[in-house]
């Protein structure tokens, strides 16, 4: 596949350009951290954003950040950590495609809206992307949304991109909302008998006013893989909730979730507790990478336990957003066991995606679950790229 890397955006509109004229297939990568999520793409030509970096403006005091789309994940971490910033819905690096310390680029955080633990509460990429400038599948750049948190014009296109995989357009520069870090955290931790009554406790205290911004279960196995050591000496499995905020406030919650509790419990502070929630954020330490397929599940928080029964293989899952986010390994990397999958999870009026699996399989089904009528699709790409060039086939088949 031919690389190309342009340094400019003129260089980028031309690319497009000439690929639309000879109806020529284009790759969209940004750092390729995240290669391995979606379908493959046939494509004969790889248009590279890492020339495309960097931050443009940054004020602080405004809560917004534009930078240039392929800029690295790490270069935005940096920037907003001296300004005890961050970007509140929490985005992962990508170690589940073997990228070691490649965080990937602020781009393809927003063109697959990817979100951390803190998604219920803060929100998705999408709801903190304000707006961007970008070039359509027929070399045209246009623009959308605004650069002020204050502003909601343009607002769905921003929401539209977002989780679009590169299918779309190419986003150039990218504006985001940022939000003052927490001074503290810490995580309660309860050692619980198994997956239903860790759930229970989960889904009473996330009812109460203790503001947990983080809710999760881990399996004993799963949580003896954990690097913090805390976590792994319990021996059984866990109900982690975590609280952040002011460090009076994070105290006094803490002491009243753990007495609402009334059982055994124990607390993680900073250090151990950031540690924690990385592992599940990043979930590739946690769970046995030699399985083949990884599926990641959202359904409704009081279905987590009895999906976890029906597909949690072993201590080959854990959960997420106090039950409405599960990441389950498969052994089975088949379309047969696709459509199990996709069968249990739609029945309870969720929806799943092949985060990880064989280039065959990806190949055989639709990665992503489809989010609108198809018919609605079609003309949604038939709008900006109506040659079919950009990503093909990446986000659905035939799209």
């Amino acid at each position: 596949m031919q690389r190309i890397q342009p340094e400019s955006i003129s260089e980028i509109v031309e690319t497009v350009r000439s690929c639309a004229e000879a109806r020529r297939p284009l790759a969209i990568e940004g750092s390729g951290s995240k290669s391995g999520l979606g379908r493959p793409v046939d494509a004969e030509a790889m248009l590279s954003l890492r020339g495309l970096s960097g931050i443009r403006v940054y004020q602080p005091d405004e809560l917004v950040l534009t930078a240039w789309s392929g800029t690295p994940m790490r270069e935005i971490w940096d920037a907003l950590a001296e300004k005890r910033q961050h970007l509140a819905f929490e985005p992962a690096a990508s170690t589940l495609y073997g990228s070691g310390n490649d965080a990937g680029t602020i781009g393809g955080v927003l063109a697959g809206n990817l979100s951390g633990p803190r998604r219920p509460s803060a929100g998705a990429a999408r709801d903190h992307f304000l707006g961007f400038s970008a070039v359509n599948g027929l070399g045209e750049e246009f623009k959308a949304g605004g650069k002020v948190v204050k502003n909601v014009t343009g607002y769905d296109l921003p929401k539209l991109l977002a989780g679009s995989m590169g299918t779309l357009a190419v986003m150039l520069e990218v504006t985001v909302k940022v939000l003052p870090a927490p001074e503290k955290q810490r995580t309660v931790m309860m050692p619980v008998s198994d997956v239903v009554a860790g759930h229970r406790c989960l889904i009473t205290q996330l009812q109460e006013a203790f503001e947990i911004d983080g809710a999760a279960f881990l399996p004993a196995s799963v949580a003896a893989r954990s690097s913090v050591d805390l976590v792994r000496a319990r021996g059984s499995a866990l109900a982690l909730m975590r609280l952040t905020g002011s460090p009076v406030s994070v105290a006094d919650r803490c002491a009243a979730l753990r007495a609402a509790v009334g059982s055994p419990t124990e607390e993680l502070h900073s250090a151990r507790s950031q540690a924690l929630w990385s592992e599940i954020n990043e979930v590739a330490a946690l769970l046995p990478a030699e399985l083949t397929a990884l599926w990641r599940l959202s359904v409704p928080p009081a279905s987590g336990a009895k999906i976890a029964a029906e597909l949690g293989e072993g201590g080959d899952w854990l959960m997420d957003w106090g039950g409405g986010r599960l990441w389950i390994a498969r052994r089975n990397a088949t379309v047969e066991d696709t459509a199990l999958v996709r069968k249990v999870v739609e029945a309870l009026g969720g929806h799943a995606t092949l985060v990880r699996g064989p280039e065959h399989l990806r190949k055989a089904i639709d990665v992503f679950p489809m989010e609108a009528p198809p018919s609605l699709l079609q003309r949604m790409k038939a709008a900006f790229d109506p040659h079919g060039i950009l990503n093909p086939g990446r986000l659905y088949r035939d799209w």
